[in-house]
């Protein structure tokens, strides 16, 4: 599986649910994010530059109100990457830098932005874990 970065069109009007473009890999990753980190809207925002034959994305996903107002300190970085077989997710606040951030592989793990330590899930860190769950089964179908 191939996800060109500079493809990421939510303008792309092809199947939503087919991961075999990136159109729809942006657009599956925003509707996932619309679903597990309520009340906001989100789009994605490609952060790395394109490479035809990667298999990793680095994105933003930004949050906007209802209204279409930007919510920056609501924003994730969100970047997935296979190694061998697995398929891992890591998510963490784009502000600020030092909030917890969270690796999804098998299972979720907790790490200080800081140090890259192993912490406690954050009070807020629910519905991040439910984001890179969904991704993952999104992904892994």
């Amino acid at each position: 599986m191939h996800w060109p970065m500079d493809a990421l069109d939510p303008s792309d009007e092809s199947d939503p649910l087919s991961l075999t473009t990136a159109p729809s890999l942006g657009a599956t990753i925003a509707a996932a994010a619309d679903l597990c980190l309520k009340p906001w809207r989100h789009a994605v925002i490609p952060l790395q530059a394109s490479e035809a034959d990667t298999e990793e994305i680095h994105v933003r996903v930004e949050a906007r109100c209802a209204a279409g107002e930007r919510h920056p300190e609501h924003d994730v970085e969100l970047e997935i990457y296979r190694s061998g077989n697995d398929l891992n997710v890591m998510l963490s606040w784009y502000e600020p830098p030092d909030r917890p951030m969270l690796w999804h592989g098998r299972h979720p793990v907790w790490m200080d932005g800081e140090q890259g330590q192993r912490c406690e899930r954050p009070a807020d860190g629910a519905p991040l874990e439910a984001f890179s769950r969904r991704l993952r089964a999104l992904l892994l179908d």
